[in-house]
């Protein structure tokens, strides 16, 4: 299936006082058209940059952005506000990210406002449209966002982000401030939207469960780096990376018969200032050697199924 949006060796480092901080580090993936990324991996690993660097809300330091084809890497502003109409995002936090002094239905119709495309009446219509497809009743067209709970604010993030009918979307933890019966149903209606418009995601997370629930395709990042990507199933059925098994080692089962075996992670985490070469997972791994010092690179498993250890045939 051909790829919607494409990065390679795609880097984002940002200068400090004390160095040079590697937040995305030499990352390679493709994400089908219609298809949903999950990136897994704790907090600081590098994911929301991942994703805002790909849509250019940061600039990138190295490597391509592709979009339909096209290198979209280095472009005009020009160029980038029409990329706008085709790439967005839905924020972590939805009343941070929704203006206060702004009522519901102005905030769905800016983008619509500023794209200067439309009509009065056809953004009315529009706004209107927006808010049946994400399930917020017209009597809160008028309402402000600290009137309304984390779903309904949610919705009005996820109805701002269809206003221009994107192709892509980068979904930067959209239910983790949410309760967990919300959570649900916004996963649902991301789903239901995705059918319905052949969207594509990129569903950024650090639960293991949700990324499972939502997507097609699985990327592990630790430290900036992507350390192992996959089909979902397969990620979940065979982890080969010693990181990937602690992560999936820690999600509860309901299954009360089955014995939980949970890796455990020792050691300190590495810097990602100025960090050494060789695999950033070292100091934490039970089977790291001398050779896991030295550069690690993502070697194909499996078809479709990509590692970066050198110790995969070992453990």
């Amino acid at each position: 299936m051909e790829n919607l949006i494409e990065v390679r060796h795609l880097k984002k480092y940002f200068k400090t006082g004390s160095g040079v901080l590697h937040a995305v580090d030499d990352v390679t993936f493709g994400i089908p058209k219609g298809c949903t990324m999950g990136v897994v991996g704790e907090s600081g690993c590098g994911k929301s940059t991942l994703g805002r660097t790909m849509i250019h809300l940061l600039d990138s330091t190295d490597g391509e952005i592709l979009f339909e084809g096209k290198n979209v890497t280095n472009i005009s502003k020009h160029e980038i506000r029409k990329l706008r109409e085709d790439v967005t995002i839905i924020f972590q936090d939805p009343y941070s990210s929704l203006d206060p002094r702004f009522t519901v239905s102005r905030i769905i119709r800016e983008p619509l406002k500023i794209s200067g495309k439309f009509s009065r009446g056809e953004i009315d219509d529009r706004v209107d449209e927006l808010m049946e497809m994400v399930g917020i009743d017209p009597r809160f067209a008028m309402a402000y966002p600290h009137e309304l709970d984390g779903g309904r604010r949610q919705r009005i993030g996820i109805a701002r982000a269809l206003a221009l009918n994107p192709k892509f979307i980068v979904c930067d933890e959209p239910v983790s401030a949410l309760d967990v019966s919300i959570q649900a149903q916004v996963l649902n209606l991301l789903q239901d939207l995705q059918e319905a418009r052949s969207l594509t995601y990129m569903f950024v997370t650090h639960n293991s469960s949700v990324v499972r629930h939502i997507s097609d395709h699985i990327c592990v990042m630790y430290l900036g780096q992507l350390v192992e990507t996959a089909e979902t199933e397969a990620v979940f059925d065979r982890p080969y990376h010693p990181y990937t098994k602690a992560l999936l080692s820690a999600i509860p089962s309901s299954d009360i018969t089955k014995k939980m075996e949970r890796i455990s992670m020792k050691g300190e985490i590495n810097s990602p200032i100025n960090p050494k070469p060789g695999c950033r997972f070292a100091s934490r791994c039970i089977y790291a050697t001398e050779a896991c010092k030295k550069p690690q690179q993502l070697t194909e498993v499996e078809p479709g199924h990509f590692v970066s250890c050198c110790r995969i045939g070992e453990i």
